[in-house]
C-alpha cells in the first residue's frame, strides 16, 4: 500500500480519531455538493440518459474507468465524483422535483446517517450495536404505539428492553411493536410472510394495491392475489365483501391501502376492517405513504380503521423526510413477530440469550443492516410529535394549493381533490400521448420532474408534493412549464 492511499483514503472515521479525519473530507464533499447542484441548476440535469451518462463518463476520464492503477486521492476523488452525481441529481428539495414519493430529506436526519455511518453499528448481533439496538427497539416500539394507540408500560430502570426480552414488564408479548425495513416493499413482504405462518396463504388485495404485495406473494410461493375492482382509486367494498363469500373456507389475507402510489387514495378502511372481522379474514394496511398522518391529530382521521388492522406498513423516508431507508411493519402484539425467530450460534446462541442478551437476529429478514433508527429517532426527538404533525399539515396544504390552482386553471383537468399530497391532472383536451410527451419533454429538458398515472381509463400527470416549504410561486412556476411544453397544434389540425 502506498503512502500515499495511508495519509489519506485509508484514514478510519470511527474511534477517537475519526471526527478529526472526518472533518476536512466532509467539507470536501459538501463543496462538491453545493458546486455538483449550481452546474445542475434545477430540479434534473438536462440532456436525458444520455447526456448524463456521457456527463459521468467524461468525469471517470477517457479510459472509463473508475478502478484505475493508482488513485486519485481522497479529495479529487470526493470532487469529481460527489460533484458529478450532484450535478446529474434528480433533486427532490427542488419543488419542481414533483415525480415520485421520493421526499427531501432533513438536514438534521442526514447528519445523524452520517454519525451512523462513521459508527457503523451492524444490526444483527447485540455485541456489534449495544446501544443502536437498544434505541431501535425503544423507537419501534412508540412508532407501533403510534399506530395501535395507548401508552406502552414503562420498563424498570436499568432492564433489558428488547421485546419478549429479559426484564421487560409484564408479558412484553402482548403490546405493540414494530420491525425496522428498508421500505414498503420489505414490509409488505413480511405482512405476508406472517400472515402465511399464521396459516393465511390466500391473498386479496384491491386493483390499487401496491405492486409489491403480488411480487411477495410470489416470492413466498403464495397463489397470485385475488384482485379486486378499485372504483375512483380505492377499493371497492362491496366487491371485497363479494369475493369474501365466495374464498371457502380458507379465510385469506386482505390487503388494503391508506395512500396509492397513483394518487394517494386512501381505501374504507372501517369498512374493510369490518368485512375482514365479518369472514374471519386477516387484515393488512399498505400505509407507506398515508403513515405519517397518524403524527397530526388533525388529519389522522383519515385513517381511522388503521388500529384495528392485523399488520400496518408504514414509511417515513416518503412522507416523513428521512433519506431511504426508513421503513416500519407495525403489528399489535410483539408476540404475532415470533415467527421470524432464527437460529445462528454466532449470532444468537441459546445460552447468550439465556444469559440476557437481546436477540435481534429475528428482527429482520436480514443478517447484516444499517442502523436506519438512528436518523428517525433523533429527527422525533428533535421535532416531537408536533413539529412531524406541522410537516405532514404543510405538505397536505401544499397539495391542496395546488389543486386548486389547477382548478382554478381551463387550461387543465384536475382529476380529483387531493387525498394526501399527491394531485392528478392534465392538460385539457390532450390525448394520452401528448400527456406522455409532455411528460417526458420537462424531464428531457430538466425543467420539472413529473410522474404518470394511468386512472379511469385515461393518462394524468402526477405531482406528488412532498416539500413543505414550497411556495405558490413554485406551485404557479410548475403549471406554467406544463402548459408551456403543451405542443402548439395549428388550427384545423387534432391534437
Amino acid at each position: 500500500m502506498s503512502a500515499h492511499a495511508v495519509d489519506g483514503s485509508c484514514l478510519l472515521a470511527g474511534g477517537t480519531a475519526g471526527p478529526a479525519a472526518l472533518s476536512a473530507l466532509l467539507s470536501a464533499a459538501l463543496d462538491a455538493l453545493a458546486t455538483g447542484a449550481a452546474e445542475r441548476g434545477g430540479p434534473l440535469p438536462g440532456g436525458g440518459p444520455d447526456g448524463v451518462a456521457a456527463d459521468v463518463r467524461r468525469t471517470v476520464g477517457a479510459a472509463g474507468r473508475v478502478l484505475p492503477e493508482r488513485g486519485t486521492g481522497p479529495r479529487e476523488s470526493l470532487d469529481a465524483l460527489v460533484r458529478a452525481v450532484a450535478r446529474g441529481a434528480a433533486d427532490p428539495a427542488d419543488p419542481l422535483c414533483a415525480g415520485h414519493l421520493h421526499c427531501p430529506p432533513l438536514a438534521l436526519a442526514v447528519a445523524a446517517e452520517v454519525a451512523a455511518s462513521a459508527l457503523n453499528p451492524s444490526m444483527d448481533s447485540w455485541d456489534q450495536a449495544p446501544a443502536a439496538s437498544e434505541l431501535e427497539s425503544l423507537v419501534c416500539r412508540e412508532l407501533a404505539e403510534l399506530v395501535y394507540g395507548g401508552r406502552p408500560a414503562e420498563p424498570p430502570a436499568g432492564a433489558a428492553c428488547a421485546p419478549g426480552g429479559p426484564g421487560a414488564p409484564g408479558d412484553p408479548g402482548r403490546a405493540p411493536d414494530a420491525l425496522v425495513t428498508s421500505g414498503g416493499t420489505e414490509a409488505n413482504q413480511l405482512a405476508l410472510l406472517l400472515a402465511r405462518e399464521a396459516g393465511f396463504r390466500r391473498v386479496v388485495c384491491g386493483a390499487n394495491a401496491h405492486h409489491s404485495v403480488h411480487r411477495a406473494a410470489w416470492l413466498l410461493g403464495l397463489e397470485p392475489p385475488l384482485v379486486v375492482p378499485a372504483e375512483r382509486g380505492v377499493l371497492d367494498p362491496a366487491a371485497l365483501d363479494a369475493v369474501l363469500r365466495r374464498s371457502g373456507g380458507a379465510a385469506p389475507l386482505v390487503v388494503a391501502t391508506a395512500g396509492t402510489t397513483d394518487s394517494g387514495d386512501v381505501d374504507p378502511l372501517e369498512e374493510i376492517a369490518a368485512l375482514a372481522a365479518r369472514h374471519g379474514a386477516r387484515w393488512h394496511v399498505d400505509a407507506a405513504y398515508g403513515g405519517p398522518l397518524l403524527f397530526s391529530e388533525r388529519l389522522r382521521g383519515r385513517l381511522a380503521g388503521t388500529e384495528r388492522a392485523d399488520s400496518v406498513t408504514f414509511d417515513l423516508h416518503k412522507l416523513g423526510w428521512q433519506p431511504v431507508a426508513a421503513g416500519l411493519l407495525a403489528v399489535p402484539e410483539a408476540r404475532g413477530l415470533r415467527a421470524l425467530d432464527h437460529r445462528a450460534d454466532y449470532l444468537n446462541a441459546d445460552d447468550d440469550t439465556d444469559a440476557g442478551l437481546p436477540d435481534l437476529l429475528g428482527r429482520s429478514l436480514r443478517t447484516t443492516r444499517r442502523p436506519d433508527v438512528l436518523k428517525v429517532a433523533v429527527t422525533l426527538r428533535a421535532l416531537g410529535r408536533a413539529g412531524m404533525a406541522e410537516l405532514v399539515e404543510r405538505t397536505c396544504e401544499v397539495a391542496e394549493r395546488f389543486a386548486g390552482l389547477v382548478a382554478a386553471d381551463r387550461r387543465f383537468e384536475l382529476y380529483a381533490d387531493p387525498p394526501l399530497s399527491t394531485v392528478l391532472f392534465r392538460p385539457a383536451g390532450a390525448t394520452d400521448r401528448t400527456v406522455a410527451l409532455v411528460r417526458r419533454r420537462l424531464l428531457a429538458e430538466g425543467r420539472a420532474v413529473l410522474g404518470r398515472a394511468q386512472l379511469d381509463g385515461r393518462l394524468w400527470l402526477k405531482a406528488t408534493l412532498l416539500n413543505p416549504l414550497a411556495r405558490a410561486s413554485d406551485l404557479s412556476a410548475l403549471l406554467k412549464l406544463v402548459a408551456d411544453a403543451v405542443p402548439h397544434v395549428p388550427k384545423g389540425r387534432s391534437r
